[in-house]
C-alpha cells in the first residue's frame, strides 16, 4: 500500500514539474516575446526575465530585440538633371511592436522582402527632386534622412522602425560610365596634345635663339680671327719691308731659301729647269753667283 502511494505521489510530482516547466519561460535581454495560442497572439513580452504562460495551450514565439541590418538591392533612379545613376543603400531597422510585427509580416525574411520596394521607391522618390551633385555634397546627409522618413511611414505599419539608411555607392549606369571615361580619354588626350605643341613650339624657338646666338658668335669670332689674322699680316709684312729696306740682298736670300724649302721638301719632287734659271740663283755664294762666276 505505501509502494502505491509513493509511486502516485512521484507520478504526481513528475506531473507537476512537467506542468510547470511548461507554465514558465523566460526572455533574453536581447529578444522580445509573444504568447501564441492556437495560432492566435495573446500578449507581447518586451521585459527581459522570467514569465508565465498557460502550459499545452500557449507557446511563445521570439523576436530579435536589438538592431538589425537590411541591404537593399541596387536600384537605377533618374535625378532631376535627367542623369541616371545606380545607387546601393543599406538600412537599420527594430522590431518595435511585435504584435503588429507578427499579424503583418510574421518574420523576418517577408519583413526584409517587404523593405526592399519600399527603400527603393523612397530613393527613386527623393533621388528624382534633386540633381546628381546633390548626392556628391554634403547635402547627402538631409537626403538621407527625407528617405529614412519616407520609408518610416510603411514601416511602421509592419510594426518596424527604421533607424538609419545609407547610401554605400552612387554610380553611373555602365554605359554612362563608359562615356564619360571616354569623354574624359579624350579630353586628357587633348590637353597633352596640346602640352606637346607647346612643348615643340617652346623646343623650336629655343633652338632657333641657340642657332642666332651660334650664328653670331661664329661670325663675331670669324670677324675677329680676320682682323688679328690681318693684323699679323700687315706686322709680318711690316717685318718683310723693314727687312728688306736694311739688307735688300740678304732679304732676297732668305726668300729664295724659303722657296727651296718648300719646293724641295718632299722625296718624290722632280723639276725640269735649266741650271741657270733664277730658281737656282743662290745655289752658288751667298752673293748669287755661280759656282763657275766665284772662281774667276
Amino acid at each position: 500500500m505505501n509502494r502505491n502511494v509513493a509511486t502516485i505521489l512521484a507520478i504526481i510530482l513528475v506531473g507537476l514539474g512537467v506542468v510547470g516547466y511548461g507554465s514558465v519561460f523566460s526572455v533574453h535581454e536581447t529578444q522580445q516575446a509573444l504568447v501564441l495560442q492556437f495560432g492566435n497572439p495573446i500578449k507581447a513580452v518586451q521585459v527581459s526575465g522570467l514569465h508565465f504562460k498557460t502550459p499545452f495551450l500557449q507557446n511563445v514565439q521570439y523576436m530579435e530585440k536589438r538592431i538589425l541590418d537590411f541591404d537593399a538591392p541596387p536600384v537605377e533612379a533618374v535625378a532631376s538633371d535627367k542623369k541616371r545613376i545606380v545607387v546601393d543603400a543599406y538600412a537599420r531597422f527594430r522590431i518595435v511592436d511585435p504584435l503588429k510585427f507578427y499579424q503583418t509580416v510574421n518574420n523576418e525574411v517577408t519583413a526584409r522582402n517587404r523593405l526592399a520596394p519600399m527603400v527603393n521607391s523612397s530613393l527613386r522618390n527623393v533621388i528624382g527632386r534633386v540633381p546628381f551633385e546633390t548626392m556628391l555634397s554634403g547635402k547627402r546627409a538631409k537626403l538621407m534622412h527625407e528617405i529614412r522618413g519616407l520609408v518610416n511611414l510603411e514601416a511602421l505599419k509592419m510594426g518596424i522602425e527604421i533607424v538609419d539608411v545609407r547610401i554605400k555607392r552612387a554610380d553611373l549606369p555602365a554605359a554612362n560610365s563608359q562615356a564619360v571615361y571616354d569623354r574624359m580619354r579624350a579630353e586628357r588626350k587633348r590637353i597633352a596634345t596640346e602640352i606637346r605643341a607647346e612643348g615643340a613650339e617652346r623646343s623650336q624657338k629655343i633652338t632657333a635663339d641657340a642657332d642666332r646666338q651660334r650664328t653670331i658668335l661664329l661670325a663675331n669670332a670669324q670677324k675677329l680671327s680676320e682682323i688679328i689674322r690681318g693684323e699679323g699680316e700687315a706686322l709680318r709684312n711690316k717685318t718683310f719691308a723693314d727687312a728688306y729696306k736694311r739688307d735688300p740682298e740678304f732679304f732676297v736670300f732668305y726668300r729664295s731659301l724659303q722657296a727651296y724649302r718648300t719646293a724641295l721638301q718632299s722625296d718624290d719632287t722632280t723639276m725640269v729647269l735649266s741650271p741657270n734659271s733664277d730658281f737656282f740663283k743662290y745655289f752658288g755664294d751667298s752673293m748669287g753667283r755661280s759656282a763657275e762666276d766665284a772662281a774667276k
